[in-house]
């Protein structure tokens, strides 16, 4: 978002708009807490022209991928931050109809799939009805160990010290997967989603994504 005037100016009249409008709208944005607010598929909702930009920018690339190399490509497209399977199915459908008008305009045969990033409780203890219209999880692991512990992955290093002193932790969770908890919940979020879609597929992503204990488990 831009910071001064000239380049509120300058992004102002790239975007057919007045400055004015433009600095009202950079107010309405601000967030007292952004972390836990205004981000991910959150933003589509009240932005559907957001995931139009984002998945034709996917599916293009794929597209100019496929056709200059000659390969069969499969886009997977995440959607992230979601926390209801009726908002991650509004945003899927915008997903779903901005690579099908591309792929159609292109001339070309393409697979591509749309998952889900599981990062939010909520959407882990609902994974059986976001299951049933993502093709995959990925589990956020930053996110998910947040908000399912109540710690700032920014500010950990602060008092995770007194943790391992005391101990309480013996490993930091934001890089090994906090397996009683977090992993509990990574647990029941795949148990649910593979008893809607046996073929969903999961990955994983975040610092615990590099961590060969996490991976393990």
């Amino acid at each position: 978002m831009p910071k001064n005037e000239e380049q509120i100016r300058q992004f102002a009249e790239a975007i057919h708009i007045t400055e004015e409008e433009l600095c009202n709208r950079i107010d309405e944005q601000a967030e007292l807490n952004p972390m836990m607010g205004f981000r991910g598929d959150h933003l589509c909702v009240a932005y559907p022209e957001i995931a139009v930009m984002q998945a034709k920018a996917i599916i293009l690339a794929a597209i100019e991928v496929q056709k200059e190399l000659n390969l069969s490509i499969e886009p997977e497209i995440i959607v992230p931050f979601v926390i209801d399977v009726k908002e991650f199915k509004f945003v899927k459908a915008i997903i779903k109809h901005t690579c099908d008008e591309e792929i159609k305009k292109a001339a070309i045969s393409m697979n591509y799939h749309i998952g889900t990033m599981i990062e939010i409780p909520r959407a882990a203890i609902l994974a059986d009805e976001i299951g049933a219209e993502a093709e995959f999880f990925s589990f956020g692991t930053n996110d998910l160990t947040q908000m399912t512990m109540g710690l700032s992955k920014d500010d950990a290093s602060n008092f995770l010290p007194h943790y391992y002193k005391n101990n309480i932790f013996e490993d930091d969770p934001f890089q090994t997967v906090d397996v009683k908890g977090v992993g509990r919940m990574i647990q029941l979020a795949s148990e649910l989603g593979r008893s809607t879609n046996p073929a969903l597929h999961l990955g994983v992503c975040g610092e615990t994504a590099g961590d060969p204990k996490s991976i393990e488990f």
